[in-house]
């Protein structure tokens, strides 16, 4: 899958919600009220990366989560993530 551009991935993230572009990924971060928001909210990505078969980096400590999106195999940030990522915004 071919890699975006800097430009390319600088006019995706102006759809996005609150989404940085960071070390050849997309990246955002997450506050919830408690542990177990924070968890839920994460079953529900596992859900949606399950259905894409493409899956984040994710990064969980108490009320907060981490999420980077990448392609690894293309060594960048692809369709596959901003996908993705439009995704996760809906939850």
């Amino acid at each position: 899958m071919k890699t975006l551009s800097k430009a390319e991935i600088q006019t995706q993230l102006e759809q996005l919600n609150e989404w940085k572009f960071k070390n050849k990924s997309i990246q955002k971060d997450f506050k919830f009220k408690n542990f177990s928001e924070a968890l839920a909210f994460i079953v529900q990505i596992g859900t949606v990366a399950e259905k894409q078969n493409h899956h984040p980096e994710i990064t969980n400590v108490y009320n907060k989560v981490s999420l980077q999106l990448t392609t690894h195999d293309s060594d960048g940030v692809t369709e596959k993530d901003i996908k993705l990522a439009l995704a996760i915004d809906t939850i």
